[in-house]
C-alpha cells in the first residue's frame, strides 16, 4: 500500500526510512486483516500500529466526526508518553486528528464529554475501557470504530488484566463489526498464542503476524566486585554501588532498575549516600504520588537527571531517547523482562543498547550469566495463559447490564469468542448469571446482592439504577494492598504506604521515603502525617508479589552449573564455590532433583535444589513439613528461596523420595490451602473484583480491615453453607496458579519420581549457605540484612568450604 505523499514528506523530513515492518502493517489494514507486531525497541513499534490511522486522515476523504482508533496500554503513564508523541506527527503533518487519553485522573466532566463527543483518537487502559462499556451512550460511540490497538500486549495479556481486555475487545467487536485489532509487543515468546488471544473466537489464522527489521545486539555485562567477595546470600547488590556510581559519572543518563520498591528507595539511600558530587539522582515506583511521578518523568525527558533508581513501574515504552546506560541491580528473574529494561537504553533501533547487571549474590550470578545468553541468542519468555477468571467476567456481566439489557444467549456468544473464556459452557454460564443476580445460593436472602434480574424471555436488567454507580466507583481488576496517604500537614502528597506498615509507626518515628527522611507526626483516617526529619529512618517495606524465576532461565542456570569448561567466567568466588560442591557432593544439572541432608546446630537439615522459584518451593515447604509431621519426622520449620528449599527437624530424614510422592498434591495441598490464610486472601481478591464486596461507596472509602473483615464473613457462611459456590471456585484457581504456583510444583513432583538423587554430608554443603543463610530472616525486606547475611554467611561458609 502506499503512502500518502504529505506522511512520505514527514518522514523524509526527519531523515526517516519507512520501515519494512511498518510497511507490512500498512499492507495488514488495506487488507482487513488483524495484526500482531513482534519488534524491538525503538523499532518504531507505536508508529507502525498508528500508521493506518494517520493514512486514513491523510487521504482525500478523511472520516468525520466520531472515534475512529482506540489505544489500549497497561500504564496510564505509557498512554501519556503515546500522546505526546503521537501529536508531533499530526501537527507537522497537519492532520485533522483529536487525541485524548482517559484513565482514573481523567477529570469527571472531560469524561462525560468523551462520551458525548469523542475523539478521533483515544489512549486508555483495560480498566478504563471496561468502564466505558458500562454506559448506555457506549453503543453509539463505539458504533463506528475502526481499529484497536493494544500496546505491551505482553505486560497483561496472560493475566485478569488480559482477561478484561478480552471480554471488553468482544464486546467492541459486537458494537463494531468492522474492526480490526492489533496488538504490538517486543518481547513475545509464543506468537502464535498471543494470535489466539488477539483473534476473535481465538482464531490465530486470522491474525497476521509481522516481525520487525532486527535491530543492533544489545551490549549486556555483568559487573564484578572490584574490592569485595560475591555475597553468599542478600538481594540488594549493595556491594556494586561505589561502581554503580562511578558508571553514572562515567555516563550522560543511567536507568537503574531494581525488582522491589523498598530496593529502589534503599538503593537511593545508598547513591544519595556517596553521591560527593551532588549529581542530580531521582527515583520513581508506582507508591510515589502521580505528582512526584510525572515530575521526575518530566525531568527524565528534558534530561535534566544523571540517574533514575526505578522498579518495573519504568518497564514499558516510555521513550526517553537519551538514556544511554542501564543497570539492572539483582537477578533479572527472566529474558524478557531484562530485554524489555534494556531496550531503554537508546531507544532506537540501529544503535546498540548498553546494560549492565549487578547480581546480589552467587546464585544470581549464575542467573545473570544464564541471561545474558537468553538476550545474546534472541531467547524470550514469559508466563503461560490460563482459562480466564470467573472473577472478572462475573464483573464484565455487571458492566454490560450498566450499559442496557442484554439477551443471555447473546451474551454468551460473545464471551465465548473472547480466547480465555471459550471453556465457558451453558451451566457455568448459569452459574455465573446466579451469581450476579443474587450473589449465590446461600446469599440470596439479603437484598444487597441483588444486582440484576431476568424477565421470561431471557432478558436481563438491573434491578436499580444506583447499581451502576456503585459498579463504576468499585471495578477495576488491581487489588492492592490497603494503602495509607504520606501527607506532609499543608497537603501536599508524597505517596502512598502500606496500612500494614503503617500501623507498625508511633508519633515520632521515622521513615525514608520518596528519597526523604521523614519524622511521623500521626495516623488521620487513612493519611499518614509526616514532617521532614534530620535523622535517617527505615524503609517502608511492601507485600507486593514477587518477581517470579521463570523456567526458561532456571532450565539455563542448572546447564550452567554442570558445564565446568565455562566457570572460567566466573568470579574466582563463584567458581570455587562451584568446584567444592562438585568435590563435596553433587552438582543439581538438567534430569536431576538434588536432596541433601546434613546435620547442623543440633538439628537435621534436607535441602532440595529445586530451581522452581519461590512461590513453588515456599508451597513445597508447607507440604513436606506437613508430611513430615504426619510420619513423626518432627519438623521445626522451612525457608525458601528461587533455587532451593531447606527443611529441618528433630530427627534425619533417611529417604526424601516418600516425602515427595505426587498425590501430596491430592491430600495435604487441599488440607493446607484451606487451613492456611491463602484461600481466604485469594477469596478477599476476588470478591472485591466481582463485585460482591465493594471498597467505596459515595463519598466513603472502606478500610482494608473493614474489606477483609467483609469477606471473612462471607468466605465463612459460604464455606459452611455452599461449599461449591463460584467465588470459592474462583479463589481456589487463584491459590492453585497464582499463590502457590501448583503447575510447576505438579511438575517437580512428577520429575522427582525418576529424577531424585539424595546425598547424605556430615556438614553442611557449599550449595546449602545462600538459602540457610535466609533463615529467620525470611520476612525481612531484601537489602535490610544484608550487612548481617555476610557475618552469618561467613561462619557457614567456613564449614562448606572445607575440602575435607
Amino acid at each position: 500500500m502506499t503512502l500518502a505523499p504529505s506522511i512520505t514528506g514527514w518522514f523524509e523530513s526527519r531523515g526517516w526510512r519507512v520501515r519494512r515492518h511498518q510497511s507490512e502493517m500498512l499492507d495488514a489494514a488495506h487488507a482487513g486483516d488483524h495484526a500482531l507486531l513482534v519488534a524491538d525497541t525503538g523499532a518504531g513499534k507505536t508508529l507502525a500500529g498508528f500508521l493506518p490511522t494517520l493514512q486514513d486522515f491523510a487521504g482525500d476523504d478523511p472520516p468525520g466526526d466520531g472515534l475512529h482508533t482506540l489505544y489500549v496500554s497497561p500504564l496510564k503513564a505509557l498512554a501519556h508518553d503515546v500522546q505526546r508523541n503521537l501529536l508531533t506527527p499530526i501537527e507537522q503533518i497537519g492532520l485533522p486528528i483529536r487525541v485524548e487519553t482517559r484513565s482514573g485522573d481523567t477529570p469527571s466532566d472531560r469524561k462525560a464529554r468523551q462520551r458525548a463527543k469523542p475523539p478521533h483518537i483515544l489512549l486508555t487502559t483495560p480498566e478504563s475501557l471496561s468502564l466505558l462499556l458500562s454506559y448506555p451512550e457506549s453503543a453509539t460511540m463505539f458504533a463506528g470504530l475502526r481499529r484497536v490497538i493494544v500496546d505491551e500486549v505482553h505486560a497483561f495479556a496472560t493475566g485478569k488484566r488480559g482477561d478484561l481486555l478480552a471480554l471488553s475487545l468482544a464486546r467492541l467487536q459486537a458494537l463494531a463489526p468492522g474492526m480490526r485489532r492489533v496488538a504490538l509487543s517486543a518481547t513475545v515468546a509464543d506468537p502464535q498464542d498471543f494470535c489466539a488471544w488477539l483473534a476473535p473466537d481465538g482464531d490465530a489464522a486470522s491474525v497476521r503476524l509481522v516481525e520487525g527489521e532486527e535491530g543492533a545486539k544489545p551490549e549486556l555485562a555483568i559487573m564484578n566486585p572490584e574490592d569485595e567477595r560475591v555475597p553468599w546470600g542478600g538481594h540488594a547488590a549493595a556491594w556494586a554501588v561505589p561502581q554503580l556510581y562511578d558508571e553514572i559519572r562515567r555516563n550522560q543518563t543511567t536507568l537503574i532498575f531494581t525488582n522491589t520498591r523498598f530496593l529502589a528507595e534503599y538503593i537511593f539511600q545508598l547513591l544519595w549516600d556517596i553521591n560527593d558530587d551532588k549529581l542530580p539522582i531521582g527515583i520513581h515506583h508506582g507508591s510515589l504520588s502521580k505528582e512526584a511521578r510525572r515530575k521526575v518523568e518530566g525531568a527524565m525527558a528534558r534530561g535534566e537527571l544523571r540517574a533514575l533508581v526505578c522498579t518495573a513501574s519504568l518497564d514499558l515504552g516510555v521513550d526517553w531517547g537519551d538514556v544511554d546506560l542501564v543497570v539492572q541491580m539483582g537477578a533479572p528473574k527472566g529474558s524478557s523482562r531484562l530485554l524489555q529494561r534494556i531496550g531503554r537504553a537508546n531507544h532506537r533501533l540501529d544503535c546498540p543498547s548498553r546494560a549492565l547487571l549487578a547480581p546480589g549474590n552467587r546464585f544470581e550470578f549464575l542467573e545473570a550469566f544464564a541471561a545474558q545468553e537468553a538476550v545474546h541468542e534472541g531467547r524470550r519468555d514469559g508466563e503461560d495463559f490460563r482459562p480466564g477468571g470467573l472473577d472478572v467476567l462475573a464483573q464484565h456481566v455487571m458492566a454490560c447490564a450498566c450499559a442496557g439489557p442484554f439477551d443471555e444467549k447473546a451474551l454468551l456468544a460473545e464471551v465465548q469468542s473472547a480466547h480465555p473464556y471459550r471453556w465457558v459452557d451453558e451451566p457455568q454460564w448459569q452459574r455465573v448469571l446466579e451469581f450476579v443476580a443474587t450473589g449465590g445460593y446461600a446469599l440470596r436472602a439479603y437484598d444487597r446482592f441483588k444486582r440484576i434480574v431476568r424477565d421470561r424471555h431471557g432478558t436481563w436488567r438491573l434491578t436499580h439504577p444506583e447499581h451502576a454507580a456503585r459498579h463504576r466507583l468499585n471495578a477495576g481488576i488491581i487489588v492492592d494492598s490497603e494503602m495509607l496517604d504520606v501527607r506532609f500537614r499543608n497537603g501536599r502528597s508524597l505517596g502512598k504506604v502500606e496500612e500494614s506498615f503503617g500501623a507498625t509507626l508511633s508519633p515520632g518515628d521515622t521513615i525514608r521515603f520518596a528519597g526523604m527522611d521523614l519524622e511521623v507526626e500521626g495516623v488521620r483516617d487513612l493519611e499518614l502525617i509526616v514532617r521532614a526529619a534530620k535523622k535517617p529512618g527505615q524503609i517502608p517495606s511492601y507485600m507486593g508479589a514477587r518477581l517470579p524465576l521463570t523456567t526458561h532461565l532456571s532450565d539455563r542456570v542448572r546447564a550452567l552449573m554442570i558445564d565446568r569448561a565455562g566457570w572460567s567466567r566466573f568470579p574466582d568466588d563463584v567458581r570455587e564455590w562451584l568446584e567444592m560442591q562438585d568435590w563435596r557432593s553433587r552438582l543439581p544439572g538438567p534430569g536431576m532433583l538434588l536432596a541433601e541432608s546434613f546435620p547442623h546446630q543440633n538439628k537435621y537439615y534436607t535441602v532440595y535444589y529445586t530451581f522452581e522459584g519461590w512461590n513453588a518451593n515456599q508451597s513445597l515447604g508447607m507440604l513436606i513439613t506437613r508430611r513430615m509431621n504426619e510420619r513423626g519426622l518432627v519438623p521445626l520449620g522451612f525457608v525458601a528461596n528461587d533455587y532451593s528449599l531447606a527443611v529441618w527437624g528433630a530427627r534425619p530424614v533417611p529417604d526424601p523420595a516418600p516425602l515427595l510422592s505426587p498425590d501430596i498434591l491430592a491430600h495435604e495441598f487441599v488440607e493446607w490451602v484451606q487451613e492456611s490464610h491463602l484461600l481466604r486472601r485469594a477469596f478477599r481478591e476476588v470478591a472485591v473484583i466481582s463485585g460482591l464486596v465493594e471498597r467505596q461507596h459515595p463519598g466513603k472509602r472502606k478500610t482494608g480491615k473493614q474489606v477483609t473483615f467483609s469477606t471473612d464473613l462471607i468466605y465463612d457462611v459460604l464455606r459452611k453453607y455452599e461449599p461449591d459456590h463460584l467465588l470459592i471456585q474462583a479463589a481456589w484457581a487463584d491459590a492453585r496458579a497464582r499463590m502457590t504456583d501448583v503447575g510447576r510444583l505438579g511438575d517437580l513432583l512428577d520429575r522427582a519420581q525418576g529424577q531424585l538423587v539424595h546425598v547424605e554430608l556430615d556438614r553442611v554443603s557449599p550449595l546449602a549457605v545462600p538459602v540457610l543463610v535466609m533463615i529467620g530472616r525470611e520476612t525481612t525486606p531484601a537489602g535490610a540484612a544484608d550487612d548481617e547475611l555476610l557475618v552469618e554467611a561467613e561462619s557457614l561458609a567456613a564449614a562448606a568450604m572445607r575440602a575435607d
